[in-house]
């Protein structure tokens, strides 16, 4: 275990994997010039799984196409790479790789907003293998919490209650956010992946937010002479 993946396995404390399906050679063919060599690494090593007692979720990106199809249609992202969802949050953030711009997207589905962050000159200079530890090793736990009304964590409330979620699962607000549901652990239910995150695109109102790392760079003083 190398010292990035180690930060988020031990560190982080998000091991061991659980609730984990190995992928076929037909996925890890087909998605071999796709994705990172170093993410099939993992595919092969730990499957397709939950993560921090499924707070985090490596998924099949083939599973999640029409979803993000759906989450991208009508935005300026159709077109401009060929992206892939890698993982997921318990409650629906979705983490997106895109061939050219690496992790470079994350959709917040609970609100229909879309966060860019175009890693492609990180990608150039960092190479495949250590972008996709990063990606790993930036992971915590309380950046995959939902709150509530009061700002209070609700993942650990939700597994009390509810219980584990399964690989096809997440916890979702009924109803929804965008209908007027509110954030509240008594709105929380288990629901179907896929069934909900499409349900959530279709009730539009998407926004996309703005790329903070490429406002950043282009700032006079960020700028390589």
């Amino acid at each position: 275990m190398n010292r990035l993946f180690n930060r988020f396995y031990n560190y982080q404390g998000f091991g061991p994997a659980t609730k984990s399906t190995q992928p076929s050679e037909e996925i890890l063919q087909y998605f071999s010039d796709k994705l990172p060599p170093r993410l099939l690494e993992y595919w092969k090593e730990y499957g397709f799984c939950g993560w921090g007692d499924g707070m985090f979720w490596i998924v099949n990106p083939a599973d999640y196409q029409q979803i993000l199809d759906l989450w991208l249609a009508g935005t300026n992202f159709v077109g401009r790479d060929n992206y892939y969802v890698i993982g997921r949050g318990a409650f629906g953030r979705l983490f997106i790789w895109g061939e050219k711009t690496g992790q470079s997207l994350d959709i917040e589905t609970n609100y229909a907003m879309l966060f860019p962050s175009d890693s492609t000159v990180e990608l150039q200079e960092r190479g495949q293998e250590t972008s996709v530890d990063l990606f790993f090793a930036t992971r915590t736990k309380s950046s995959m919490e939902e709150e509530d009304q009061q700002g209070n964590p609700l993942f650990q409330k939700a597994l009390d209650k509810l219980g584990p979620l399964g690989a096809d699962e997440l916890y979702g607000f009924v109803p929804a956010l965008a209908l007027g549901g509110a954030n509240t652990l008594k709105n929380l239910q288990k629901v179907k992946v896929l069934e909900h995150l499409a349900f959530l695109a279709e009730l539009g109102n998407k926004k996309v937010m703005s790329d903070i790392v490429a406002l950043s760079n282009a700032l006079p003083h960020n700028q390589k002479r």
